[in-house]
This record gives structure tokens, sequence and C-alpha cells, in this order.
């Protein structure tokens, strides 16, 4: 993935949040990334609306995106991203607590890229964000308008 790449984060756990952002640094990443407390902030960035701060068109994004969220659940951000022309093609990674295989495929099913279980164990969820970080350091990226 090359530095242009703007990696965009919807958690609402403060705590998960610098996580994922200290291990996505230690896998090698220098990428910009942007924190969202909840959908509704990071539906306003996508979608250019509200009072925040919105995303520039031509640029190149990837979201992990949590599913338990306060306003609007990252279930109801994935469709709205993936219904709407000009994000579809956004690479959404879903990371959860959850393992409901039921959730999972309705993820998949709705076009996320990839779904990571959080685990509970400090350790595990560590090594679950630097593993998504490597990955993420050879995935290619396209630009949205």
């Amino acid at each position: 993935m090359t530095d242009e790449v703007i990696i965009l984060i919807a958690e609402d756990d403060a705590g998960h949040a610098t996580l994922i952002q200290k291990n996505l640094r230690r896998a090698g990443l220098r990428n910009q990334i942007i924190h969202f407390l909840n959908g509704q902030e990071i539906l306003d960035f996508l979608f250019r609306t509200g009072n925040g701060p919105q995303r520039d068109a031509g640029r190149s994004y990837l979201l992990v995106l949590d599913i338990r969220m306060p306003k609007v659940d990252g279930v109801e951000v994935l469709r709205r991203i993936k219904a709407d022309p000009d994000l579809r093609k956004l690479p959404v990674t879903m990371l959860t607590t959850t393992e409901d295989p039921n959730e999972i495929e309705r993820c998949h099913m709705l076009g996320c890229s990839n779904y990571v279980t959080k685990p509970v164990d400090y350790n595990k969820f560590i090594e679950a964000i630097r593993q998504l970080g490597l990955f993420f350091t050879i995935v290619q990226v396209p630009s949205i308008s």
C-alpha cells in the first residue's frame, strides 16, 4: 500500500482505536490515519455532509469499521457505502467482537472486503491487528470519486 492511502478507523472504543493505530504503525504502516467515534461521523466524512472533515475526491481510502457503534451501526454504514456508486469500491474491513456466522455472512453479502474478529485476549487482539497491518501493506486500493 502506498503512503497516499488514508486509513479510516470507525471505532467508538478509544482504547481499541489506540491499539489499532499503534499496531498498524508497528506493522510498518506510515499512512495517515483518521479516527471516527461513531457511524454517523464516518458517513458524514464519506458522503461529504455535516460540519466535520470530508473526504477528497480522487483520494484512496481504506476503512476499518467496527460493527457495534452508536448513532449508526457498522452494518448500516457498510450497506450505505456499498449502495453508493462512488463509494462501493472502498475496501472495508469489518472489525468486531462477534463471531456470529450470520453477522459474518451478512457483512460479506453486503460487500465487506474482509472480517476480523477482535479477540477478547489483549495479546491476541494485538496480533490480529498486526496481521491486518501486514495485509494492508500489500493490498492495492483504488481511489474513489
